[in-house]
């Protein structure tokens, strides 16, 4: 399928441009293997501040934002896959783990697609190798009949490899990546070869703090790491940011047109982070909690799809009515009976607030209510 035809393209294709110029202006030392400096990975995930840098033909290309959040925690990310120790990325559901791992991926190696996508089904031959077993039978064991994982063509390439929800799989199976992050090798005992893997390669893991695999990962494994803890942000203006620009990024994805309201768009955020922190902004009113996790990657979804019944059902401007069965469905998500801690908050919290937004939310959410 031809990539304009794709939904949503990598981070080294879709920003291609930004690399390419982020290059060509780079005068600082970069780590063997690496395909920028430091300095300028830092660049690409944080953006440029505002300036631009010369692209082809001398127009100005501007950096943009991947990641909104602190500087430091970013320094330290890639510092760290700059040494001997691989990177661990935890937090809540999200808090874009996975988004800085694409990110940070695309900047080093220029290839983000290396994922072995972590579950309780995950295998070792998934983390190694396996074989294509029509020829091993007829041909013994070969390098033709052998099928690399990721993992293994990053160690062959000098690659950042993705092991996202690490935590997820079987302890068996994290620990067969202790030979591999220690000694820089990794074995084919059925050929005599041993791989060694090239300068560049490293390995970006993530794993949620809800999971309880985060504690039950083993000493020995917890040592190759350094963990990079990704918080959920408190502050409501950097969460505004972040929710209006990576909804405007999936709008264009998906071909959404819809005018978003600033107060609409506070509006959400504001009832995200209100159930989240259990007491209204102001810390004058308790609120319950839901067992969802109310992230702001939830409210993002929610504001999408109130952006997409705008467009196809409405008048092509979000209102807050729009945003209440996604509202429902995020809060009920983990037990259904949380739909009554919606109900609460409306009554209690939306339907005192004298903005006709928040009228019109509780207008809506009484119409449409849990029972």
């Amino acid at each position: 399928m031809p990539s304009t035809e794709a939904i949503r393209l990598p981070s080294e294709e879709r920003f291609a441009h930004e690399l390419a110029a982020l290059q060509a202006a780079d005068t600082y030392e970069r780590p063997p293997g690496w395909q920028l400096s430091p300095r300028m990975v830092e660049v690409f995930v944080m953006g440029s501040d505002g300036e631009s840098l010369p692209g082809p033909n001398g127009q100005p290309i501007p950096i943009s934002p991947k990641y909104i959040g602190q500087r430091r925690l970013i320094q330290v990310a890639i510092v760290t896959l700059a040494s001997e120790r691989s990177l661990l990325l935890i937090g809540e559901p999200g808090t874009a783990k996975s988004w800085v791992s694409e990110h940070l991926a695309a900047a080093i190696s220029g290839n983000s697609r290396l994922i072995v996508q972590g579950t309780s089904g995950v295998t070792e031959d998934q983390t190694k190798y396996t074989w294509n077993y029509a020829l091993l039978l007829a041909e013994g064991p070969s390098e033709r009949a052998l099928i690399e994982s990721p993992i293994m063509r990053a160690i062959r390439n000098g690659q950042i490899v993705r092991f996202e929800e690490m935590t997820r799989c079987a302890s068996e199976i994290q620990d067969t990546l202790l030979s591999i992050l220690s000694e820089k090798e990794l074995s084919i005992p059925e050929l005599g070869q041993v791989v060694p893997a090239r300068r560049g390669f490293n390995l970006i893991a993530t794993a949620n703090t809800r999971d309880r695999g985060v504690n039950e990962m083993s000493s020995a494994l917890k040592r190759r790491f350094n963990f990079v803890l990704l918080p959920q942000t408190e502050d409501m203006d950097v969460e505004m940011r972040i929710v209006e620009q990576r909804t405007h990024e999936l709008m264009g994805d998906y071909a959404i047109r819809a005018d978003i309201p600033a107060d609409v768009l506070a509006l959400i955020v504001t009832v995200f982070r209100e159930l989240r922190q259990g007491k209204t902004e102001d810390g004058e009113t308790q609120v319950k909690s839901p067992r969802s996790v109310m992230s702001t990657a939830e409210a993002i979804s929610v504001l999408l799809d109130a952006c997409a019944l705008a467009q196809h059902f409405g008048k092509g401007q979000v209102e807050a009515s729009d945003l209440v069965p996604g509202l429902r469905a995020a809060v009920a998500k983990e037990q259904v009976q949380d739909g009554d801690i919606l109900d609460e908050y409306l009554e209690t919290v939306a339907r005192t607030r004298e903005d006709e937004h928040w009228q019109q939310l509780y207008e809506a959410g009484r119409a449409t209510p849990t029972t």
